[in-house]
């Protein structure tokens, strides 16, 4: 064994160059393990069951390579939970039935449909082996180079291992956005309840705040509908946000929300208690969405833009008005200079909101509902904003609360956001 040793940590000491490169440490230990298996029995390559088995304890030590493995081992174990992993591989090889089956492209909906899932579940998968083939070969690694007492390779996988841990963390987030259209980019609706000024006042707060928590988040947004309030505010603005995950996050918002302040609107200065309501909507492409619209059942408006705009917006017929008889469902926007544009806008909130009601209907029908899917009434508030006589933000659902409201109100509801994921995650 003391032979094989040394010709162990020969072979390991020219590979130390490369340990930093893009794929360094997998090749350091591939080309290392190649050799070694010359030299001595097999090794079994397990997974993070076999690493969190071992009990190391969790510390916030950056040194301590054993807390790295087990708090990465632990994380892999419960994004695998959340995603019903089981689920999802029988649900792959489902799919992979399907795609090889040759008459699908017969439907070009429903190929369409199997090939992004396909796809999108087999990226998730792939993703998570390869996060756990990693933590087992830096695992193996240390261990390697503590016996060779090779302190350059021991540091350069410790710290693999704990950058290895902050992803692996942000996985259990994202395993937490596990539903089918929690990928999917989506409507963000905001509209002003009884109340008056106070209450548009507060709806435009709330679209500004999601304004802003977007941008912090890298999402796309683009407001493709607002209506102005009387004298302050808006009545209701329609936010069209994109991103990864943009609808995972954001459904999380829906519901009542509710201002305590002292009124800006009051010439004796008393406090007011004021509500907005929000809805968030999942944009499906045709294919997914799978709802039909006929243009019969159709009532089309066309009329003069009212906001801000330029010139043309204002003094041209270009916004839009859909109604949908059947259900009695309205969709308008304005904010394009294009009446073509806006027609394609207000038909895309229109579908969206038809595949709500369809997806509503089913649940309620086997009583499985969604957080995101409740109906908007005032008996579903969520979030309380206190700004007089105190100051602070409380989430209703988890219990969860900041003494800072500007800062919330500037867009910092991620802390909210992940709290109720993380709830809804744990029941």
């Amino acid at each position: 064994m003391a032979a094989s040793s040394k010709k162990l940590s020969t072979l390991l000491a020219p590979r130390l160059h490369c340990l930093f490169s893009r794929r360094g440490l997998h090749s350091a230990l591939n080309l290392c393990s190649q050799k070694a298996a010359k030299l001595e029995p097999a090794r079994e390559i397990s997974g993070c069951d076999a690493i969190a088995a071992r009990n190391w304890q969790i510390t916030e030590d950056e040194k301590d390579w054993k807390s790295h493995a087990a708090a990465v081992a632990r994380s892999m174990q419960l994004v695998k939970t959340r995603m019903k992993w089981g689920d999802v591989l029988s649900k792959l090889k489902d799919l992979e039935k399907e795609l090889e089956k040759p008459d699908l492209w017969s439907d070009t909906a429903r190929a369409s449909r199997y090939s992004r899932e396909f796809g999108s579940l087999s990226s998730r998968v792939k993703e998570i082996r390869e996060m756990e083939s990693e933590l087992v070969e830096n695992v193996d690694l240390v261990e390697l180079a503590r016996e060779e007492k090779d302190e350059q390779v021991e540091a350069e996988a410790v710290s693999a291992l704990a950058t290895l841990r902050k992803a692996a963390k942000d996985k259990e987030l994202l395993a937490l956005l596990c539903e089918e259209n929690d990928g999917c980019p989506c409507f963000l609706e905001v509209q002003a309840g009884a109340g008056g000024a106070e209450s548009m006042d507060f709806a435009a707060m709330l679209l500004r705040m999601y304004k802003l928590w977007a941008l912090q988040r890298g999402f796309e947004a683009a407001v493709v509908d607002e209506m102005p309030g009387d004298r302050a505010g808006i009545k209701r603005a329609t936010l069209r946000l994109e991103g990864d995950f943009a609808y995972g996050f954001a459904k999380t918002e829906a519901g009542v929300h509710r201002l305590v302040r002292i009124s800006p609107f009051d010439e004796a200065g008393r406090r007011h208690t004021s509500f907005a309501a929000v809805a968030v909507i999942p944009i499906l492409d045709n294919a997914g969405a799978e709802i039909e619209i006929n243009e019969a059942d159709l009532v089309i408006d066309r009329f003069r833009s009212s906001g801000a705009g330029g010139q043309h917006v204002n003094t041209t017929d270009s916004a839009i008005r859909i109604v949908h008889k059947p259900t009695g469902i309205t969709v308008q926007c304005q904010n394009e200079r294009s009446q073509h544009k806006n027609k394609d806008s207000a038909m895309e909130v229109l579908r969206s909101r038809l595949y709500q009601l369809e997806l509503k209907r089913k649940t309620e029908e086997t009583a499985q509902h969604t957080q995101s899917l409740h109906e908007i009434s005032w008996g579903n508030q969520i979030r309380s904003y206190v700004l007089q006589p105190y100051q602070i933000v409380k989430d209703l659902r988890t219990g969860y609360e900041v003494t800072n409201p500007t800062a919330v109100l500037d867009g910092g509801l991620d802390p909210f956001i992940l709290q109720y994921l993380s709830k809804m995650g744990s029941t």
